[in-house]
């Protein structure tokens, strides 16, 4: 537990950071204020109503009665109230979107550290639950619990200050009874509703994780005869989900109930209170309803904490799940720092599958890594390029883009899929971006050009046509350093070698490394590293016999491999 409320601080603090303390507390007075003058409107008004009736009752003192001040200030607060209300709005939604901006802002950046976003996106519905639904959690902690309790609290002591006035200790009773009763109620609701609120916030990830397959997969699971089971388990979810739901509106209607039933007890009690405070003749009619209007709004403000603590497990989840991003985030990562006579060096590098490495590249060096499958050339390529955390080591790089093996290419116009690489980018430069990866004539064969939109991973694309984009993204990059893995597999021999070509021409003056099973792509090498259980186990410079041995043992083409200059 004082783990929890320790994550849960750190979360608190972590939003803080992300608006002005100005907003967060601006808008809780506000909303205090708004309470305060409607429940003072409501006081004053039955005091004056009360007052002028009695008054007029006796002619004598119907002619002396001032009506206008009392008037004057029922205005004032009917106005007040309405633009306490307005500002109240506009700075606590203020301040709850920029902070759920800054958050998706914050997220994004977290996944972008070393194999965070590889974690996600081995289950892709949890980057859309953090981004939506976990995330629109978190205002529940300031607009639905900390302004409305803030609310209740100034509501019990403007009542407690009058009961107070006139007997200290109905100051005090109504403090505590209104205290404990109307957050009671709302701490049970939160503790009760905490698993359903869980329940139903799983169910709602795995529905969304099915229907996702359903959708993307629903020919495959057709071919296989799984699709009616995946309907079926898709209702299951859904039926898991409506069954939580139901839990928390009864759980949510015994909570109004119980705020109704505390209400008819404040209220009575006050009818009570003040007909023997009348009795007694310690105060007139007048603030006798001005007490009793007191004691019958007091508690409005402490039922508006019934969504938020409804909502409080779903919260509760969300800061567990974000709760590690967010600390994350706030400490702020050293820098890499940038070897002096070197493109790459590595210091006694060891990763989880790779090490101890130890190795310098010098600039405008060609490196093939080889190896067989697992040898660890991949691993060593993302450790380079920083996706990996370092178990222990130094490896200092020059900065590096990568062209991995799968083509990453998302949702939206050409044009913003190759900004990718340089956002100030022009059209000029992404024409010859274009031409220099040999896909100029297909982009302008296009009806809308550039701003033509791919589909989901480049959908529209053929294999060629998607790894000739990449290219032309690589071709965009400033980075000195370029990082290639498998950057011709799936590719004919002729597509291939034409790539192969114009990565050539593009790469003169850069420092290359990259790791392939293909003859076609080792003829750029000027030097080979041999990979084998995570170390490197041999070399070889162009030239010497040990070099063309080792080209010689990989895969060939059906056409000649490309000639490259040296």
């Amino acid at each position: 537990m004082s783990r929890n409320l320790q994550a849960l601080g750190q979360v608190m603090r972590a939003l803080g950071r992300m608006a002005p303390c100005q907003l967060w507390l601006g808008g809780a007075a506000l909303a205090a204020l708004t309470v305060l003058m409607g429940m003072a409107l409501l006081g004053l008004s039955g005091w004056f109503i009360t007052a002028t009736a009695l008054a007029g009752l006796v002619p004598a003192t119907a002619l002396v009665f001032d009506v206008f001040m009392p008037s004057a200030g029922i205005r004032l607060l009917a106005v007040g109230r309405t633009g306490a209300r307005y500002a109240e709005r506009l700075v606590t939604h203020d301040a709850t979107l920029a902070v759920l901006a800054a958050l998706r802002e914050t997220l994004f950046r977290s996944w972008a550290r070393p194999q965070a976003a590889r974690l996600l996106l081995q289950r892709p519905a949890r980057v859309l639950q953090r981004l939506t639904s976990d995330v629109d959690a978190l205002d529940n902690l300031y607009l639905r619990l900390l302004v409305p309790a803030v609310s209740a609290l100034g509501a019990a002591l403007l009542l407690a200050l009058a009961y107070g006035w006139m007997r200290w200790w109905l100051g005090l009773l109504a403090l505590l009874w209104l205290l404990l009763a109307g957050w009671g109620i709302a701490l049970w609701l939160g503790l009760r509703s905490r698993h359903s609120a869980v329940r139903r916030a799983m169910a709602l990830e795995a529905l969304r994780i099915q229907a996702v397959d359903l959708v993307a997969g629903q020919t495959d699971l057709l071919m296989a005869g799984r699709l009616p089971a995946q309907m079926q388990q898709l209702l299951r979810s859904d039926a898991r989900g409506a069954a939580a739901d139901a839990r928390i509106y009864r759980l949510e209607a015994a909570a109004t109930k119980a705020y109704g039933a505390v209400s008819a007890i404040t209220l009575s009690s006050a009818v009570i209170l003040m007909a023997w405070l009348v009795e007694q003749r310690s105060i007139g009619a007048p603030v006798a309803a001005l007490g009793i209007l007191l004691a019958l709004s007091a508690m409005e403000p402490f039922a508006a904490l019934r969504r938020g603590a409804a909502e409080a497990g779903r919260t509760w989840l969300a800061v567990r799940r974000l709760g590690p991003a967010l600390v994350a985030d706030a400490v702020q990562e050293p820098v890499p720092a940038r070897p002096e006579d070197a493109a790459v060096e590595l210091r006694s590098v060891r990763l989880r599958q790779l090490g101890p490495v130890s190795l310098k590249l010098h600039a405008g060096e060609r490196v093939l890594l080889m190896g067989a499958s697992g040898a660890g050339k991949t691993t060593l390529l993302n450790a380079i390029a920083g996706e990996l955390p370092l178990l222990s080591g130094e490896l200092l790089a020059q900065r590096c883009s990568w062209m991995t093996q799968r083509c990453e290419l998302f949702q939206d116009s050409l044009r913003d899929n190759l900004r990718l690489a340089d956002p100030q980018a022009g059209d000029e430069q992404l024409w010859a971006a274009l031409a220099a990866a040999g896909l100029e004539p297909d982009v302008m064969a296009l009806p809308q050009g550039l701003d033509t939109m791919l589909g989901e991973g480049g959908l529209g694309l053929s294999g060629g046509q998607a790894r000739r984009l990449a290219l032309a993204r690589l071709l965009l990059s400033p980075a000195p350093c370029w990082l290639l893995d498998e950057a011709t597999e799936g590719l004919d021999a002729a597509t291939a070698a034409d790539v192969l070509r114009r990565l050539e021409l593009a790469a003169r003056g850069r420092t290359l490394i990259f790791a392939t099973h293909w003859q076609r792509e080792a003829g750029m090498a000027d030097r080979i590293l041999r990979l084998h259980a995570g170390r490197v186990v041999g070399e070889a410079r162009r030239g010497t016999p040990e070099f063309d041995q080792a080209i010689a043992g990989l895969r060939r083409d059906a056409q000649p491999v490309p000639d490259f200059p040296t």
